[in-house]
């Protein structure tokens, strides 16, 4: 797609390169899409945690990364007198990185951001694949305190919203929906949001349902979530487009149970694994592990050798582990912990089927990563796993809070009774959620939405 005009869009992040979880993967990739789908557009992109300062050299606040002079408690940006500054953005012209006072920021071609944290944006994102442009550059405001760093992130996205005037904002996040609302009262700059799960679900903060309805687009990540939103805040549904959740299937394929995992936690091949990946966090219990730990000793007395994989760190660990002495299962339960990126591919590999009926996933992406290993799936049926799982057709679906239903599922999966013969068809599994689900779909959906706002923003112009 390309617009005719030079344009410059707006980014706002939470998280790229310092946090793993579905926001930050979905960032990544909506970023990857927006660089690659738009031709002459300039991009700023916003980052409200991350540090940006991968340089070890004098710490600063998400701006100059070069060490040269003390840095601005306000901005991270260079601000001792080296060199003559210039008058607009405090920065030096003499050969050391300029700097803009909203941020410590960059703005005479140089990327504001260390070099090395570019390369940790590629190498946690899915932006490893290719190198970044030069129309892209960041602002990082997680130098700051965390009790101070919200402030800073809002003034750093208004403050250069008013002097840009980006034809477009894009948040990932529907939170920074309430700088945007402001910024389209005194600019008229246009604003999308993106709409996950929890947080656009029972909204009653009245400034954040004034900036949803105010929003020009919302991008939701499920049909689930977009009928959350229509119901609880009756909102314009043609506010709202549908852009789920994808995934890289490079990083995801059909495989043997690796030996090394094997080896490493004492299983056999020839043992039925069940897996779960997600954040042992308190305040996400939705995601359904405790209770296939309720029902294992079920599965187990029909699969005698059945072993469970919880693979995720988290808050909630000891309830867990209080749970699973409770169940007296602690022969065949395996808590991994944190396992690094590059090692997902071969945990699902190691498993036989992925479960996680959850009640509060706004969509999931490790459903959709286990599906592109050839694993069956089971998901929970009151919540974006029904889109992940495409009504049933990709796998199996249950009431989360049914620890029976959850039982006999996994039993007649594992069993291979189950009645759905696509779910142990793995060649085929993977065909149909990288052609429902995989970037290229998620690309192709994202241009035709810009498409139709760029023309329709011409089409009033003139």
């Amino acid at each position: 797609m390309s617009i005719q005009n030079k344009t410059k869009i707006h980014v706002w992040i939470p998280d790229l390169s310092e946090v793993t979880g579905g926001i930050q993967a979905y960032s990544s990739f909506l970023l990857e899409a927006l660089i690659s789908v738009v031709d002459n557009v300039e991009y700023e992109v916003f980052v409200k945690h991350d540090r940006g300062n991968h340089g070890g050299i004098a710490p600063t606040n998400g701006g100059n990364h070069r060490g040269i002079a003390p840095t601005n408690p306000l901005d991270g940006g260079n601000h001792g007198g080296i060199a003559p500054t210039h008058p607009l953005d405090g920065g030096n012209h003499g050969g050391i990185a300029p700097t803009h006072p909203l941020d410590g920021g960059n703005h005479g071609g140089i990327a504001p951001t260390h070099p090395l944290y570019i390369e940790a944006v590629r190498k946690s994102c899915t932006l490893e694949r290719f190198s970044l442009p030069p129309n892209i550059q960041f602002h990082c405001a997680g130098g700051w305190h965390p009790y101070l760093r919200t402030q800073a992130f809002a003034s750093q996205i208004i403050g250069y919203g008013l002097w840009q005037r980006p034809s477009l904002i894009i948040t990932s996040h529907l939170h920074f929906t309430l700088a945007a609302y402001w910024l389209k009262r005194f600019t008229g700059v246009p604003y999308w949001a993106v709409a996950h799960g929890t947080e656009a679900w029972n909204i009653e903060r009245q400034a954040l349902k004034t900036a949803l309805h105010y929003a020009d687009k919302i991008l939701a990540v499920s049909n689930y979530t977009r009928d959350r939103l229509l119901n609880e805040q009756n909102i314009d549904p043609a506010k709202i487009s549908i852009l789920p959740n994808t995934f890289d299937a490079n990083r995801f394929k059909i495989a043997p149970k690796p030996q090394s995992l094997l080896k490493r936690y004492q299983l056999t091949a020839e043992q039925s694994i069940i897996l779960t990946v997600g954040r042992l966090d308190s305040t996400q219990g939705y995601k359904g592990y405790d209770r296939i730990l309720q029902a294992l000793p079920e599965i187990r007395r029909q699969i005698p050798k059945v072993h469970y994989m919880l693979v995720g760190k988290g808050s909630d660990r000891p309830r867990i582990e209080k749970l699973i002495t409770e169940l007296n299962i602690q022969d065949c339960v395996t808590l991994t912990g944190f396992v690094p990126d590059d090692e997902l591919g071969d945990y699902y590999n190691l498993s036989d089927v992925f479960a996680m009926p959850s009640k509060g996933e706004g969509f999931g992406i490790v459903y959709l990563e286990a599906l592109a290993c050839g694993k069956p799936t089971l998901g929970g049926n009151e919540d974006g796993a029904i889109d992940a799982l495409c009504d049933g057709e990709l796998g199996a679906l249950v009431k989360p809070d049914d620890i029976d239903a959850i039982a006999q599922t996994l039993i007649q999966i594992l069993q291979h009774t189950y009645p759905n013969p696509l779910i142990y068809q793995p060649e085929m599994l993977r065909q149909k959620v990288i052609d429902k689900f995989g970037f290229h779909h998620f690309k192709e959906t994202l241009s035709d939405s810009l498409a139709a706002h760029f023309m329709l923003n011409h089409s009033q112009a003139n």
